[in-house]
């Protein structure tokens, strides 16, 4: 086994709520230690885009899926030479894909588990157009061990912080439990922006609130905050993971039905809602456990000012609020310095699971090769 040294990564991530492709060129140190060196939001061709909503709505026929796979890995490729025509070829690329599916539930047909995900943004596309190794497919394996293939960032979490609550607010919110009371624990808390970002498209078009502009303008509406919070997922134990699939338009146009009739009250309680299922999870199964002091914000909703409000309003004052920014972390690259980080893992045979954070039986070396 080659000897672990500084290896320049290119980390390509397209999150749940779709609206880029995040690429980012890294160094990876020995210690686990990242630093971003550039980054891009690369935006995907508009036709491309709508056809992976397509794919989230369950809309697209087999053909189409697969047609779409290669196209997502020529967009991806697209976007490391983006970067490679300015820095010149990295050591490899780290690729998490664009997740489609995610089913991490213990469903069985013939005594033959069903638990499963599917990423596309084909890795042999990526390696054969750049000319680099590319290692891809994170979550399989760890359900392959019967873990929830998610969340996988709180690997990255536990390298680079201490005895803090990691939150990110992406499509998804999910938090990572680092603290010297327990062992390091992470699931996703709930829905983050795929909801807010849904209603404004079809009450605003536009395609998110920029700073919560329009939530803030709007008053939260209790009654309807109260119906939404009684979702079952909010009372899962963790481990848990959840996505699209679970929050999808058929879930959002349902709740719509008992929204009320201001569009600016909709985002301002749908806003509030994310900050207040973060802060029940926090109250329901970490506060019990551990001792945490710190919340540290990234993803989209560390630029949403009045997720940010509320967030403060719904935590505990002794709670201190921090962004990632605060660490030297970029909040819009986070997770891409995470997947840089589970590829050199790959690249040198290192187990980068986290079975108290996935529900999997071991750790597990995660992701695949195309060279």
């Amino acid at each position: 086994m080659e000897e672990k040294g500084i290896k320049r990564v290119i980390g390509l991530m397209s999150g749940t709520s779709c609206d880029s492709i995040d690429a980012g060129l890294c160094e990876v140190y020995p210690d686990m230690s990242v630093k971003l060196i550039y980054g891009i939001n690369y935006p995907y061709p508009e036709h491309i885009r709508a056809k992976i909503f397509s794919a989230f709505r369950d809309e697209l026929s087999l053909k189409e899926l697969c047609k779409l796979n290669f196209a997502v890995g020529r967009c991806f490729a697209d976007a490391a030479n983006t970067i490679i025509s300015e820095f010149g070829k990295p050591d490899f690329i780290s690729s998490h894909g664009q997740t489609i599916y995610h089913f991490p539930y213990d469903e069985k047909i013939d005594g033959i588990p069903l638990k499963s995900t599917l990423q596309i943004g084909e890795s042999a596309v990526i390696s054969e157009l750049t000319g680099c190794l590319t290692i891809s497919n994170f979550r399989e394996k760890d359900i392959a061990a019967n873990g929830q293939g998610a969340p996988l960032v709180c690997f990255a979490d536990e390298k680079w912080f201490k005895n803090s609550l990691v939150q990110n607010i992406g499509g998804i919110s999910n938090v990572t439990v680092i603290s010297d009371d327990c062992e390091t624990f992470g699931f996703d808390t709930g829905c983050g922006n795929i909801m807010i970002d849904y209603c404004v498209q079809k009450l605003f078009n536009q395609k998110y609130d920029k700073d919560g502009k329009i939530a803030s303008e709007g008053n939260i509406c209790e009654s309807w905050l109260d119906c939404l919070l009684q979702d079952e997922y909010y009372f899962l134990e963790p481990p848990k993971t959840t996505g699209r699939e679970y929050f999808s338009v058929k879930y959002i146009e349902n709740i719509l039905r008992s929204a009320p009739s201001e569009p600016k009250d909709i985002i301002a309680t749908l806003t509030a809602l994310t900050a207040k299922t973060i802060a029940q999870a926090y109250e329901r199964f970490i506060y019990p456990i551990c001792h945490a002091d710190t919340a540290i914000i990234g993803g989209g909703g560390a630029y949403n000012k009045t997720m940010m409000k509320f967030l403060r309003q719904y935590l505990p004052q002794r709670i201190e609020l921090k962004t990632h920014e605060d660490y030297g972390i970029s909040n819009n690259y986070k997770e891409v310095m995470a997947f840089a980080l589970l590829g050199y893992c790959n690249y040198y045979g290192i187990p980068s699971n986290i079975p108290s954070c996935t529900g999997a039986d071991k750790r597990v070396v995660l992701g695949k090769q195309s060279y």
